[in-house]
């Protein structure tokens, strides 16, 4: 099939970005650093401790604005530890040239989310976070913010993923209803199409044995980013279970992650795109994808099965997938013995009602508990044409988180602009 020259690039097109000097790094690329349709950013070596989130604006270097609002510089080198509710800002190690034609944008990754450690790209002279735009030429800079557990990070640490675009390639309402007739892009007999994208509710049944997701513990030990498989689920996670009446009440100022009720299909030449329903969203709660935003760009292991597997949910499974991302939020690992091998690891929203007493938010747009029922949408997922064909995923059904954010000199919601 002749690669189209528009769409979201996939591996070897980033690639070629380093070999004609549109990517630079401080250092040689990690081996599995490009991604199937994106491009993991590790962290420098110092993180600048500020007071709360900024914006450059279309005047300003970012560096101009830390000399300012920095209060201490932390040193990442041999690792340092980062604490909850507290901002940072880190330079990344990568930096862009990109051609006038090319655009980026960028999101956490799914063991970021997982973890429930708010980050988002910065560029200088920027309006807008995660994203970068045609023709950028500069350094990048990470804002990281823990959420629930303090974590341990180093340079060199992948906190966030980039994705490279040409043209316009997301698909319309009408592409979409088409593509899902000839594809089954969601197991559902009456798919919520609609404003481009298509909607995804949360599985409240439960397994066998009525387990339906997890909640995040606070006062917890720290968790090291880097480190795989090398903590007590329990430590950090409280299991949640259903009570046969499908619906969970969501308690303000804390973190969930559930699972979504449909399984997704993504078709080879297409990106998928996974976002928070507005709908439900702008009421309700915060709501932030808890995977990689681009489905596509999880790479398929010839050996693993790949679907969320509750049953895991101890402190040593055996049957653990080699793909499982985060050691804290090991109970998404997938299990060989459940699931055939040609499904591949998918994860969705996180909500956090935001605390009525939130300094940050006024009383009239503050957010209360809020009742959650499995025809409730919470996750939205778009497709992206590819500039070249990917695999094909398919994906089981999607860990979400859900958090509702706690108070914060700055609290804004994810991927908000101004």
């Amino acid at each position: 099939m002749m690669a189209r020259e528009t769409g979201i690039l996939a591996d070897r097109a980033i690639s070629a970005l380093f070999e004609t000097e549109r990517l630079i790094s401080e250092r040689e690329l990690d081996r599995d650093q490009i991604q199937p349709a994106s491009l993991d950013l590790r962290l420098g070596a110092k993180a600048f401790r500020v007071r709360a989130s900024f914006m450059p604006g279309p005047s300003h270097l970012v560096s101009d604005k830390l000399d300012r609002l920095s209060l201490h510089v932390i040193d990442l080198s041999e690792g340092a530890v980062l604490e909850t509710g507290c901002v940072y800002i880190v330079p990344l190690m990568e930096s862009l040239a990109l051609p006038a034609d090319m655009s980026a944008s960028a999101n956490p990754k799914s063991s970021t989310g997982r973890l429930d450690i708010f980050t988002r790209v910065i560029t200088d002279y920027a309006q807008e976070f995660d994203k970068i735009p045609a023709g950028y030429s500069g350094p990048l800079y990470l804002e990281i913010s823990p959420r629930t557990f303090p974590i341990v990070v180093r340079r060199g640490s992948r906190l966030s993923q980039i994705r490279f675009r040409v043209g316009q390639a997301l698909l319309g309402e009408p592409e979409l209803l088409k593509l899902h007739e000839s594809e089954t892009l969601v197991a559902s007999k009456l798919p919520n199409v609609s404003g481009g994208g298509i909607a995804l509710s949360i599985d409240l049944a439960g397994d066998k044995e009525g387990l339906i997701g997890y909640r995040g513990k606070h006062h917890t030990a720290v968790v090291d980013v880097d480190k795989k498989a090398q903590h007590d689920i329990y430590d950090f996670w409280e299991p949640l279970y259903s009570r046969g009446r499908n619906e969970l009440i969501l308690d303000p100022d804390e973190f969930y992650i559930l699972v979504s009720r449909e399984a997704v299909h993504v078709p080879p030449d297409y990106a998928a795109e996974m976002t928070p329903s507005i709908r439900w969203s702008a009421n309700s709660a915060s709501i932030m994808p808890a995977s990689s935003i681009l489905a596509s760009a999880m790479r398929l292991p010839a050996d693993a099965a790949a679907a969320p597997c509750l049953k895991c949910a101890a402190t040593k499974c055996p049957s653990s997938s080699k793909t499982a991302r985060s050691s804290a939020a090991s109970f998404t690992n997938t299990c060989r013995k459940s699931r055939p091998a040609s499904t591949a690891p998918a994860s969705a929203p996180t909500t956090r009602p935001r605390a009525s007493n939130s300094r940050s938010t006024s009383a009239s747009e503050a957010l209360h508990p809020a009742r959650l029922d499995s025809d409730a949408h919470l996750l939205e997922i778009s497709l992206h044409r590819g500039c070249s064909s990917m695999v094909e995923q398919q994906l089981p059904k999607l860990n979400t988180r859900v958090r509702f954010p706690s108070p914060a000199p700055l609290t804004l919601r994810p991927f908000a602009t101004f």
